[in-house]
């Protein structure tokens, strides 16, 4: 992405929803959602995450046979008409499984591999896994959340889960973590993990991000969903500034032009 290469990655989100708090209902279909995927890759995306249920805050949840019937067939389409790879946005085993034989390079978990069975897939697949925390789970999450330091608090669940993992057989170095930012967060928890986001650095596992049209920058800013570009970009300097190896967002065009403006500044010789 930047010259003499980069650890910064952006990665473009592929809703297939009809109720994502964003975009929900665009690209539900295979022709569409690869239609957008393809422009997002245009725009220097270089990983795709594709969903097919959403997480926002009161989300109702969907069935295995519905979310496998959004996915799998995108999945199909995008690894035979674009190069670059897929990864899958789910926590259930079954999706996981299915997307992963459909070519899925990568399964993106909001629970952490915790539902029954996941871990197991994961092992036996081969392909990373970005583990993500959540308090609670999408439909109460946003109730209260309370912590009682809540770096240390997400800490102590990312060493928890990693153990989990490599004893199910997930080599460490197949392990992301994302934070979660906006899952079971208050907005001063949401901005004390960004302040405090070199802490995770200490678990040795690279980070991955997602700020992107998010409440938490909706409340310092004042805007609607689709006004929150400059606050999300905002966040995703400061988080690759700290170390943040993947961004996920919606806006991938202004996003890859700041994240190049990042490093060109961690290398420090682009010029």
């Amino acid at each position: 992405m930047a010259k003499n290469g980069s650890p910064l990655t952006v990665m473009g989100i592929v809703n297939v929803t009809p109720d994502s708090f964003s975009d929900g209902g665009q690209y539900n279909s295979v022709d569409s959602a690869v239609s957008h995927a393809a422009q997002l890759v245009d725009e220097g995306a270089t990983l795709l995450d594709v969903g097919g249920e959403s997480t926002r805050p009161g989300a109702e949840a969907v069935s295995e046979a519905e979310e496998l019937e959004r996915v799998v067939p995108v999945v199909e389409a995008l690894k035979q008409r674009l190069s670059v790879p897929v990864s899958v946005d789910t926590s259930k085993p079954a999706v996981m499984r299915e997307s992963i034989n459909a070519g899925a390079d990568m399964i993106n978990d909001v629970y952490a591999l915790r539902q029954p069975g996941a871990m197991q897939v994961l092992a036996e697949s081969g392909v990373p896994v970005c583990i993500m925390h959540m308090q609670g789970q999408p439909r109460t999450m946003q109730q209260q959340p309370s912590y009682d330091d809540v770096v240390l608090d997400v800490k102590t669940f990312f060493e928890q889960q990693i153990l989990a993992c490599e004893q199910a057989g997930i080599a460490r170095q197949r392990i992301w973590l994302d934070p979660g930012f906006g899952f079971g967060k208050s907005m001063r928890h949401n901005y004390q993990l960004l302040q405090r986001l070199q802490a995770f650095h200490e678990l040795q596992q690279p980070l991955l991000v997602g700020f992107s049209r998010k409440s938490m920058i909706g409340h310092v800013t004042g805007r609607e969903v689709n006004e929150r570009l400059a606050g999300s970009i905002a966040a995703a300097t400061i988080a690759a500034l700290k170390g943040a190896r993947i961004i996920r967002v919606h806006d991938v065009k202004e996003t890859v032009d700041a994240m190049r403006v990042v490093a060109a500044t961690l290398e420090g010789d682009y010029l």
